[in-house]
C-alpha cells in the first residue's frame, strides 16, 4: 500500500477551473488513498466560490490515464471487509458526486483508460483522448460482474445494445472506436494535446450561467444518483462474498503474477 502521506494528486488552479493531476507511477492505481484523495480535492473545489470546472489529468511518464482499481484492494487475502466496504463506498461516492458536481468537468485522457478510470471519465461531461489510447469496462476478462451503475452509466451514454457487446465481452475499444460510440467527444494526438484541447473547451463551458448549468445536471442527473448511493452499500457487501470465492482469487492471483512479472501496463478492475 501506498504511504497515506503521499500526495497523489495535484490541483493547479486556473482562471475559474482547476486541473487536477493524478501523479502514482507506475499507472495510477486506483487505491483507496488515491480515492480518498480524489474526494477530497473535490471538496476543495466545490467548496471555491471562484471556480467553476475541473479537468482531470495523468501526470505519468507512460500513457496510461489510470489503469483502474488497485487489485491489491481487491484480492481478499490482502485486505479485509472493512477496508474493501469502506474502499468501494469511497470510490462510488465520489463517482456520484463528479458526476452530479456543479462544476464542469473533462477527462483530459493520456492513453489506457481502463474499468475505474473508464468510470471516473465517464462521470465527467466531456472525454478528449489521445489517438493511442483505449477504454472500457473490462471486468468480464478478469472473471468479475461489472458493478450494476457502472454498467447503466455507460448505456446512458452510448446506448444499451452498444453497452451490452461490450461489457458482455469486457472489450476495450480504441480511441477512434470509443469516439465513435460516443464514449469520447474528441480524439488527439499526445498527452499535452489533450490537455490543451480540454482548456479551450472549458474555456468555453465556464462562460456558461453556473447556475443554470447545475440545475440542469440536477434534472439530468440526480435520481440516477440517489439511486446510485442507495446502492453501494449492499453492492460492497455482495462483492466481498464474491472476491472471496476460490475462482475469484483465482483469477486475481493470476492477474497480480502478470502484473508482478511485467514491466507494462496492465487492465485493472
Amino acid at each position: 500500500m501506498v504511504n497515506e502521506e503521499e500526495s497523489l494528486v495535484e490541483l493547479t488552479m486556473k482562471e475559474g477551473y482547476a486541473v487536477l493531476t493524478m501523479r502514482k507511477e507506475p499507472v495510477n492505481s486506483l487505491s483507496l488513498v488515491m480515492w480518498q484523495q480524489l474526494e477530497q480535492a473535490l471538496d476543495q473545489l466545490e467548496a471555491d466560490p471562484t471556480c467553476h470546472g475541473l479537468i482531470i489529468t495523468s501526470g505519468l511518464k507512460r500513457d496510461v490515464f489510470t489503469a483502474g482499481n488497485d487489485l491489491m484492494e481487491l484480492y481478499a487475502p490482502r485486505t479485509t471487509k472493512e477496508r474493501y466496504c469502506e474502499f468501494w463506498i469511497t470510490s462510488n461516492r465520489f463517482l456520484c458526486r463528479l458526476y452530479r458536481t456543479r462544476l464542469s468537468t473533462i477527462a483530459a485522457i493520456k492513453g489506457a483508460c481502463p474499468a475505474g478510470g473508464c468510470m471516473i471519465a465517464m462521470c465527467c461531461d466531456h472525454r478528449v483522448m489521445t489517438n493511442t489510447g483505449n477504454i472500457g469496462l473490462n471486468e468480464v476478462q478478469l472473471g468479475i460482474t461489472v458493478p450494476k451503475y457502472w454498467g447503466l452509466l455507460m448505456a446512458r451514454l452510448i446506448g444499451l445494445k452498444a453497452t451490452d457487446k461490450l461489457l458482455m465481452t469486457g472489450k476495450l475499444v480504441t480511441s477512434l472506436e470509443a469516439k465513435v460510440l460516443g464514449l469520447v467527444d474528441q480524439v488527439v494526438e499526445g498527452g499535452a494535446a489533450a490537455v490543451i484541447a480540454a482548456e479551450k473547451v472549458m474555456s468555453q463551458l465556464i462562460r456558461l450561467p453556473h447556475a443554470a448549468v447545475a440545475g440542469t445536471k440536477r434534472v439530468l442527473r440526480e435520481d440516477f444518483c440517489t439511486a446510485w448511493a442507495a446502492h453501494w452499500t449492499a453492492e460492497a457487501e455482495g462483492a466481498w462474498a464474491f472476491l472471496c470465492l476460490p475462482v475469484t482469487l483465482r483469477v486475481l492471483e493470476g492477474a497480480l503474477a502478470r502484473l508482478s512479472s511485467a514491466n507494462r501496463p496492465q487492465p485493472k478492475l
